[in-house]
């Protein structure tokens, strides 16, 4: 084994350390986690073998409800990534590198339950083979599948290979792990020298993808609006709903990185590791998105009520006074008010202040999600002005709903005792400066010496 290449540093063996054994409290944690995932598989089950969509609450005209909620969801947190990897690394903020594999391990482990999302509320999954033997690309579902499958795969490529120098480092260092997990190591390692040349390739292999992926997650959640908003029913057939639905996701999708990061910074006593000056970084940007989100909130209504056609006014007063009201004004309430003056006030020195506004958000953003997909529903354009709808999620969706989050959540928290959830090779330099320097761009090869050196002639 090659040891020259990766010497230790100061925040090597805090990043380390929760992979070196799994505890009593990772097996409670993944068994409670597991038993959620399995009542949800079984409750699907009863969906699909027994009862159909029956299980459910949805009806006519009300044909999508909590999954396809769930699915917008789930792709909106998986731009968490992309935007702090991808947008930022263009951007030359170097403060993100600490926060860049915390956040693409989001990416990677939502985008699989946002697509299962789509399946689960097909009565039958198996006729999803149709869309691809039969499908045409004038159909924006079609659009929906080919961006979402194009995004995962591109999330799993630039994931991977950012984690390739860091999987060589356990294969070297983590000599006590068990023989399969270091056989998965030497595997995974791909053979990972740590030649000049090796980081060079990667760096503008990761530069290439980060242009590509910048594309991709505009593309991405843009195409997922308009699922909605090709449609001609009111509340869905707007402009804006393709900047509205892309700065949703990446508020909500930051949102869940300071939670994950915070769980994180206390669970495995990561403090040096993630001081809170990064927290504060992520502060700010939360504030520029929480007003972002009143811009498009004000023009959304206001362009709808000024307007006053009769249908779209109808959708427009379900939310404000009608069956949905109370949800209405809670979101308000959980993704601008509160959480507003926390980031001004409160959050700058506080990270349980930022945890909280931020778990605010993501259940704001989940109603704004509901919000936007039923109340439409229950007041479609139809010929007849008086029909209506309703929507009431029975138990089933409910566990199925829970089990998708306890899926992401036992996926993460599996992934953070196997791999280091610190990018250490791109933070050799920060991790070593401490909480008051800033860390600058790039890989710093001559921290490694002449050992370095030696490597590049072989």
């Amino acid at each position: 084994m090659n040891e020259a290449w990766h010497p230790k540093n100061d925040g090597e063996e805090v990043v380390l350390s929760p992979i070196h054994a799994i505890t009593n409290s990772d097996l409670w944690l993944w068994s409670i986690l597991a038993a959620i995932l399995l009542a949800g598989i079984v409750s699907w089950g009863i969906q699909f073998f027994v009862t159909g969509l029956a299980a459910t609450g949805l009806n006519r005209p009300v044909y999508w409800g909590l999954y396809i909620t769930n699915f917008v969801f789930f792709i909106g947190l998986a731009h968490s990534g992309t935007f702090i990897s991808a947008i930022l690394r263009l951007a030359g903020q170097g403060w993100r590198k600490p926060l860049t594999r915390a956040a693409e391990a989001i990416t990677l482990f939502s985008l699989p339950f946002g697509v299962t999302s789509i399946l689960i509320d097909m009565g039958r999954p198996d006729r999803a083979l149709n869309i691809f033997i039969y499908g045409r690309f004038q159909s924006p579902l079609l659009w929906d599948i080919t961006a979402v499958s194009l995004y995962l795969f591109s999330s799993v490529v630039f994931f991977y290979l950012s984690l390739i120098p860091d999987i060589a480092l356990c294969r070297d260092r983590l000599t006590e792990v068990p023989a399969w997990q270091h056989r998965m190591y030497e595997i995974l390692a791909l053979g990972w020298t740590g030649k000049n040349s090796q980081f060079e390739r990667l760096e503008k292999g990761l530069d290439g993808m980060a242009i590509f992926m910048t594309m991709l997650v505009i593309t991405v959640h843009t195409v997922v609006s308009w699922v909605f908003g090709m449609t001609i029913q009111p509340g869905w057939h707007t402009a804006l709903i393709g900047p509205f639905f892309l700065l949703g996701a990446i508020f909500s999708g930051t949102s869940a990185v300071v939670i994950v990061l915070a769980i994180l910074r206390k669970t495995y006593h990561m403090e040096n590791v993630l001081p809170i000056s990064l927290f504060n970084s992520l502060r700010k940007l939360l504030i520029t998105f929480t007003l972002g989100w009143l811009y498009m909130m004000i023009a959304e209504n206001l362009t709808t009520s000024y307007g006053n056609l009769q249908e779209e006014m109808r959708v427009l007063g379900q939310k404000t006074g009608g069956d949905f009201a109370i949800m209405f004004w809670a979101m308000w309430i959980l993704v601008f008010f509160v959480p507003l003056l926390i980031f001004i006030f409160k959050g700058k020195d506080s990270i349980p202040w930022m945890v909280g506004a931020t778990v605010m958000v993501n259940i704001g953003m989940w109603m704004e999600r509901f919000l936007v997909i039923v109340p439409t529903e229950t007041r479609p354009r139809l010929l007849y002005e008086l029909t209506k709808g309703v929507y009431h999620p029975t138990l089933i969706e409910w566990v199925i709903t829970a089990s998708l989050f306890s899926g992401l959540i036992l996926l993460y928290a599996m992934f953070t005792r196997f791999f280091p959830i610190i990018p250490l090779w791109e933070t050799a330099d920060s991790l070593e400066a401490g909480e008051n320097e800033q860390p600058s761009r790039g890989f710093h090869r001559h921290k490694f010496g002449e050992t370095v050196a030696t490597l590049k002639g072989k």
